[in-house]
């Protein structure tokens, strides 16, 4: 086999160089645990940007892909399959809603969801043709397509990939008085994340989500929250919303950990009356709600509820975030999160993230910087108590 420095000169050679990665090659994965071709061990707190709750190869979750791999993969939309409904009625049960849309990448349900919200607006809200806006809020991650990277705010998501979509206004996040001057008679939907994961782990105020969707139901515009990093236990609650009161959506986006760490699996949830907007050929996808997709997500949401993940990940979070916050290292600006989704702020003065998550990996730890400064934390809800004082011990000695 070869060593790390071969694969990754290989790699950069054939493929596009859109990401930097940390120079290390995995080559296996177990539960919290993840191996490189040389053998070294790492704990593994990236999880594929919270697509791993489940962590790596769970038992369970690769019995349904084997198990249905050997009857049926594919058959398109073009007939039903006997795995897709049983799948969403699970569910829109676990979320409370009536009805489920099928796709497969996180970008597509938030497409998704986008089209919805234009569909209900013109069809049920009377918003003149072709004039619908979406608010959405700065230093938002919602996906990669040109449609979404338009009403970023970050500058290198949208350099040369203009023209761009009309039809977005960007307010703060966390700013109530904001979104509610953003309002106006054409205005179909809110799309928000309930924590801003990739801009740092941005948590709102206190009663920011309960507030938005009261105003949202105010000026008649569809409250739309986007948990494809934070929902499905991420935070300590099945779901993020489920920190607030009376938060609860009208359309909800999921995705990454719905399929459990070995498959693309997301979904838009809404009502009836939102869904039955659709008619066959508005929208569709070949691979969306597949048999192998809809087996892998209803494995992955079975081992959430039975492993309690959620609450697993409220105890082990708050015992993290006490230990973290304790160290008291001198290059700590801050420490935000909740649950099992956790940002370290370095100083400006102490160097960036990323030197930081290069000297964890020597340690045996994989971590992730965001926006320069932050360290991400955001192992497998299955990771033990151990593991998070090994965890915080490799942390001290970087940070120090």
């Amino acid at each position: 086999m070869s060593g790390s420095g071969d694969v990754i000169a290989e790699t950069e050679r054939v493929s596009a160089p859109n990401y930097s990665p940390l120079p290390i090659v995995v080559s296996r994965g177990e539960g919290v645990w993840v191996f490189d071709v040389e053998g070294r061990k790492y704990l593994d707190c990236i999880s594929a940007y919270s697509s791993l709750n489940q962590g790596h190869r769970h038992p369970r979750i690769v019995a349904a892909l084997v198990e249905q791999a050997e009857r049926l993969t594919l058959t398109s939309r073009a007939v039903h399959n006997d795995r897709m409904g049983p799948f969403l009625r699970e569910l829109c049960a676990l979320a409370g809603m009536e009805m489920a849309l099928p796709m497969n990448t996180g970008a597509e349900a938030v497409e998704t969801a986008i089209k919805l919200a234009r569909k209900w607006g013109y069809r049920v809200k009377g918003v003149a043709k072709d004039r619908a806006e979406i608010v959405v809020c700065r230093n938002n991650f919602h996906g990669r397509t040109t449609t979404i990277v338009g009403f970023s705010s970050e500058a290198q998501y949208r350099e040369d990939f203009g023209p761009f979509t009309p039809g977005f206004t960007l307010v703060d996040f966390g700013d109530l008085a904001a979104l509610r001057a953003a309002i106006t008679p054409q205005t179909v939907a809110f799309l928000v994340e309930p924590i801003q994961a990739e801009a740092g782990i941005i948590v709102p105020p206190p009663g920011y989500l309960t507030a938005a969707r009261a105003l949202c139901r105010e000026r008649n515009v569809l409250f739309v929250l986007d948990e494809i990093q934070t929902g499905l236990g991420r935070t300590g609650k099945m779901f993020a919303y489920d920190h607030e009161p009376k938060a609860e959506p009208d359309m909800l986006v999921l995705g990454k950990a719905l399929g459990g760490g070995v498959y693309p699996v997301s979904a838009v949830l809404a009502s009836r009356a939102i869904m039955t907007l659709l008619r066959p050929g508005d929208h569709g996808s070949t691979f969306g709600g597949n048999p192998l997709a809809a087996a892998v997500g209803h494995a992955a949401l079975r081992v959430l509820i039975r492993e309690r993940l959620a609450e697993r990940a409220a105890e082990q979070g708050d015992y993290l975030l006490g230990k973290l916050r304790a160290l008291n290292a001198p290059s700590i600006a801050e420490i935000r999160g909740r649950g099992l989704l956790i940002g370290i702020e370095i100083a400006a003065s102490a160097g960036s993230a990323r030197e930081f998550c290069e000297r964890l990996a020597q340690r045996g730890i994989l971590a992730k910087d965001t926006h320069e400064q932050v360290i991400r934390l955001a192992p497998p809800l299955i990771v033990e108590r151990a593991e998070l004082d090994w965890l915080v011990e490799q942390l001290r000695a970087v940070l120090d």
